[in-house]
C-alpha cells in the first residue's frame, strides 16, 4: 500500500474544515490488491486501476475552480481540492459512481496532492500491472 496526503493550503484550510474535509481524513490510496481509493473527507472514490486510462498532473489552479469538492459542468469531472499549487488528473475507462447531486458518474478525478510527480509516476506504473 501507498499513501498520498493532499496539500492544504493554509488559507483554505478552514472553509474545508466546515465541510469536513482536514488532513486526518484526506488520502490517496495505491491499495496492495490494485485500487485507487481518494477520500476527502466523507467523499470517496474507489475504482481498480485497471479502470484508470489517463494521468496527467496540472495546475496551478484558481481557488474558486480547485477548492472543495468541484464538479465540472463541461466534462463532468470532479475535483477534490485542497490546495491550488496543482494536482493529478485521473481519467477513467468506466466513469465512477456520482459525487454530487444532479451530476451523470464521473469520468475523471482531480486530487491535489502533496508529492503530484510521485503519485502520477506510481500510477502509471501500477495500472500497467494491475490485473
Amino acid at each position: 500500500m501507498e499513501k498520498f496526503l493532499f496539500r492544504f493550503d493554509r488559507m483554505f484550510t478552514p472553509m474545508l474544515v466546515g465541510i469536513g474535509v482536514h488532513p486526518g481524513n484526506s488520502s490517496v490510496v495505491l491499495s496492495d490488491d490494485d485500487r485507487f481509493v481518494a477520500t476527502f473527507g466523507r467523499w470517496k472514490v474507489d475504482t481498480p486501476l485497471s479502470n484508470i486510462d489517463c494521468i496527467q498532473v496540472s495546475g496551478p489552479y484558481r481557488w474558486y475552480r480547485a477548492i472543495g469538492v468541484r464538479g465540472s459542468r463541461v466534462d463532468n469531472g470532479i475535483t477534490f481540492g485542497s490546495s491550488v499549487a496543482g494536482g493529478v488528473c485521473v481519467t477513467f475507462h468506466e466513469p465512477v459512481r456520482r459525487l454530487i447531486k444532479g451530476m451523470p458518474d464521473h469520468p475523471g478525478l482531480t486530487v491535489t496532492v502533496v508529492d503530484t510527480a510521485r503519485l502520477a509516476t506510481e500510477l502509471e506504473l501500477r495500472r500497467g500491472t494491475a490485473g
